[in-house]
């Protein structure tokens, strides 16, 4: 595990995994998995962990990673730089696309998907899809253990050979784990990924938001009712967020997830990624990650005053 686990966070995650949880009649602390992870004088990621290797359905926490796959695999010669793959990396972060991140897999793979397909010529698209998973495997991170990130982005249920691929092996759907999320954006900005620095850089503008923007209240935006949309004025933020309501399959319904890494003057950054389940945070208590994400960045100002 990337991040070291001290008194001070476990003591300090602890209680607001137990105040968010007093919030909502009904949700426990097995209903969401929390890392939060800090950079110490020494450059050591040090922080708090709750069910952090727990695969869950990530919803659009995916599209960070076709981000940087995507990024490696045009300075590899794999894809082709061009407008609108341009566009496509840039809608899927900017505004959740699903259709621009179906586009970039479609890239990335040589797939295109939807209509059935048998035997062989099946098979060959499924090793073709999975390349999306080797490329994180080839990391070596141990926090990838449990994850998949093949499946295509639906807004509801899926059909023909993505109806069949997602059901592989009792379940094949996407799964992330807590941990897996919080260490692509540790490595972004802080570690190591198969990118030149000016891959890593555009990586950066395009997860960045900007709190005090004209977009930053739009819905698509992924902020105001993330982690991010009730911070102090003068704060950096990056994040990429994933949301379902219900969908059609219990499997990939009421999720609300958010991986984000704040700064400010004379703080030291912080990343954290909180996925939860359930219709009681998904939607009935918009603000609750706004609060949550507030609370956690003036708790982390406490620990590092103190």
């Amino acid at each position: 595990m990337f991040v070291t686990v001290t008194p001070e966070w476990q003591d300090m995650g602890s209680a607001l995994v137990a105040e968010l949880c007093a919030h909502l009649p009904g949700t426990g602390p097995e209903d969401l998995a929390l890392v939060v992870v800090q950079r110490n004088r020494a450059g050591e990621a040090k922080g708090f962990v709750h069910r952090g290797m727990e695969p869950v359905y990530p919803c659009s926490l995916v599209k960070a990673f076709h981000l940087i796959h995507a990024l490696a695999a045009l300075e590899e010669g794999r894809a082709e730089a061009h407008g609108e793959m341009d566009r496509a990396m840039r809608d899927m972060i900017l505004w959740s696309s699903n259709t621009a991140t179906n586009y970039v897999i479609d890239i990335l793979t040589g797939t295109t998907g939807d209509t059935l397909l048998d035997g062989a010529e099946y098979l060959d698209w499924m090793t073709k899809r999975e390349r999306l998973n080797r490329f994180f495997w080839r990391m070596g991170w141990p926090e990838w253990e449990g994850c998949r990130i093949a499946q295509k982005l639906m807004d509801d249920t899926r059909y023909g050979r993505e109806a069949r691929f997602a059901a592989e092996g009792g379940g094949n759907l996407n799964r992330l784990t807590a941990l897996a999320a919080a260490r692509l954006m540790w490595e972004l900005f802080e570690g190591d990924l198969p990118l030149s620095p000016p891959a890593r850089a555009r990586a950066q503008a395009i997860l960045s938001r900007d709190p005090a923007g004209p977009d930053a209240a739009r819905p698509e935006y992924q902020l105001s009712e993330y982690l991010g949309g009730a911070l102090p004025p003068g704060v950096q933020v990056w994040s990429k967020a994933g949301h379902n309501l219900w969908t059609g399959d219990a499997a990939t319904s009421w999720f609300k997830h958010d991986m984000i890494r704040i700064t400010a003057p004379d703080r030291a950054p912080l990343i954290a990624v909180l996925m939860t389940q359930g219709k009681a945070i998904a939607q009935d208590h918009p603000q609750l990650l706004p609060q949550f994400g507030a609370k956690l960045w003036a708790r982390a100002a406490e620990m590092e005053a103190g």
